[in-house]
């Protein structure tokens, strides 16, 4: 176990998230940077996991197959009360970042955040803000990346997309048939 000064005598890390792709990819990252990292998929597992020790850090995806990501930020706080908590999600509304900050989240990201931006997050201390992404998504890429989000929600059901989003289902068929932004 290398031992990074910046993280401290504790680098348990817990990830819970139910994309099991996006969780082993970044545990593997988290791994790397010197935190020792155990996974949950779901509010379930992730509370079993607390019983069995409270980690120093934790990234929490909101929405959960089981639940709510803010039920564990909830049961880890009670379990230790400094831990480091880092609430990721597909969807950047204010009204849920003010959500997880209120119930002991340190931070709030949204989805797709890569390990280094995570890693920043959760080492940040202090009331300053941690520094700006080298590379940020543009504006064009997050609105296709919820559209793409909720396309997948809706079964790839164009026209309840189209009502979900409010948009008229020919402008979302032209923008489902374009290549991803930059």
């Amino acid at each position: 176990m290398a031992e990074d000064s910046e993280i401290g005598p504790d680098p348990s890390l817990l990830l819970v998230d139910d994309d099991e792709i996006f969780l082993n990819r970044l545990a593997r990252a988290m791994e790397k940077r010197g935190f020792l990292v155990s996974r949950a998929a779901s509010v379930a597992e992730a509370r079993v996991l607390l019983e069995g020790g409270a980690p120093a850090f934790a990234v929490v995806d909101l929405r959960l197959e089981d639940g709510n990501g803010l039920d564990v930020v909830d049961a880890l706080r009670e379990a230790r009360a400094d831990a480091r908590i880092v609430v990721l999600t597909g969807y950047g509304a204010i009204a849920t970042a003010v959500a997880a900050v209120k119930m002991g989240a340190t931070d709030y990201l949204s989805k797709p955040a890569d390990a280094e931006d995570i890693t920043r997050a959760l080492l940040s201390r202090g009331e300053t803000l941690p520094p700006p992404p080298e590379a940020p998504m543009s504006a064009d890429r997050v609105r296709w990346e919820h559209i793409q989000r909720v396309f997948e929600q809706c079964d790839r059901n164009v026209s309840e997309t189209a009502r979900r989003l409010h948009m008229h289902r020919r402008t979302l068929q032209r923008i489902l048939a374009k290549r991803s932004p930059r």
